[in-house]
């Protein structure tokens, strides 16, 4: 009786590990062929994609994608100068006028023919003009164009071509935001008028601050650049910093004359900004086409509440009032406590002042204001922030208020 049960369950178990056999059998030639043995060929992985491609490669396809939209900007026009004593009475007149030509570069911003660049690239010195601006493309094609707008004080100027129908692509724009220290940039421009010229360097540094001379005397006071190691020569202004995928991550502008491999451009997603707003508002802008309040901003620390009996949490501390600025015209005093702008709190004043200046000029701002010990709602109607504006703590005179500024070293932001 015994026999005759475990025969059928030897059978069955043998039957059972034949067919699991064959099913490993078959699993294995549909997943792993190709993996080992002789005469087979390892089959293709995901991480020869990923690893494979060396930087000079990816390099060269971001300048393949990238060349065609940039450009070289020549510009015809005369500058007024002032003869010294001796030559006027040599010559008779008080100065001379000079023509020639200057050159930069640029990139395609839209398709209706905008092309970016710095101003000082495409706008005349004090008592000069611009007779010619011409559009060098890639292809050798010369094409007249005309100044939609320009930011003086932010150094950014939109050009355009009108039906030009071989335009060539825009360029994309990369979050800046979002960049790296250290990672690969980038230049592609006309230096010294040398077509199509790129250099490579890396993302040096953030929140550069410098200072540039016009031709006319007027100082500029310039923010928030980025350094770069890569090359950047005279001609290259204007023209696109690109990373990897050759999207655009500033435009070149100024280069240290006193020191190799440092090099500043505008960030991304300022020059964006500014651009969008230049062509909805076109002309000769002088300011920084900036949004601004007119304030001298600062963290809450021991000294500030000492000077002010501010007792409350949160808040960015008031410092000086810019006399005449948005703030001034709006009642705000050096040692007032903004607690939150559009009902949104803030406590960090760099963050504050990047709210205000993602705003528009002329946009209204309603900030919850602790002053002398009452709070109160007030209402900024926002200015342009003028170029080259300098108030420093403590001095009252620059303000107008009789407020005082923070202490004790605190960080301090002027938006």
């Amino acid at each position: 009786m015994l026999k005759n049960r475990v025969l059928p369950t030897v059978i069955v178990a043998l039957v059972g590990a034949i067919v699991g056999s064959f099913l490993m059998m078959l699993y294995a030639s549909t997943h792993f062929s190709g993996v080992a043995g002789p005469n087979n060929t390892p089959p293709a992985v995901s991480a020869e994609a990923l690893t494979g491609v060396s930087d000079q490669d990816r390099i060269v396809t971001a300048v393949k994608r990238t060349k065609a939209s940039v450009v070289a900007i020549q510009v015809n026009g005369s500058q007024y100068i002032q003869l010294d004593p001796m030559s006027q009475m040599m010559y008779g007149r008080q100065g001379v006028e000079r023509r020639g030509r200057s050159s930069g570069s640029g990139f395609v911003f839209d398709k209706q023919g905008d092309i970016v660049t710095n101003a000082h690239v495409v706008t005349a010195p004090q008592g000069g003009s611009i007779q010619k601006i011409t559009v060098v493309f890639s292809n050798g094609d010369k094409v007249p164009a005309h100044v939609v707008a320009a930011s003086l004080g932010a150094d950014v100027a939109v050009v355009r071509v009108d039906n030009y129908a071989k335009l060539p692509p825009a360029l994309d724009l990369a979050d800046s935001d979002r960049l790296q220290q250290g990672q690969w940039a980038i230049a592609i421009g006309e230096p010294y008028e040398l077509q199509q010229s790129v250099s490579v360097g890396v993302v040096s540094a953030f929140n550069r601050e410098e200072q540039a001379q016009t031709e006319s005397g007027q100082v500029y006071d310039f923010k928030n650049l980025l350094q770069t190691s890569a090359p950047i020569n005279p001609g290259n202004s204007g023209g696109p910093l690109v990373d990897f995928d050759g999207r655009v991550i500033g435009i070149n502008q100024l280069v240290n004359a006193q020191a190799q491999g440092i090099g500043f451009a505008i960030p991304s997603n300022t020059v964006k900004k500014i651009a969008l707003d230049l062509i909805s508002n076109p002309g000769i802008h002088q300011g920084t086409n900036t949004a601004y309040v007119g304030v001298l901003l600062g963290a809450i620390n021991s000294g500030f509440r000492n000077q002010t009996g501010y007792a409350g949490s949160g808040g960015v501390g008031v410092g000086n009032v810019l006399g005449g600025s948005p703030a001034d015209q709006a009642g705000l005093q050096g040692g007032d406590v903004i607690l939150s702008a559009d009902g949104k709190p803030f406590n960090d004043p760099k963050a504050l002042e990047d709210y205000i200046k993602s705003k528009k000029i002329g946009d209204t701002i309603r900030l919850q204001v602790w002053s002398q010990g009452s709070k109160r709602l007030v209402a900024v109607k926002l200015g342009e922030l003028p170029a080259g504006v300098q108030y420093q703590p403590g001095q009252n005179g620059a303000g107008g208020q009789n407020g005082q500024p923070p202490q004790d070293g605190q960080d301090q932001t002027q938006p």
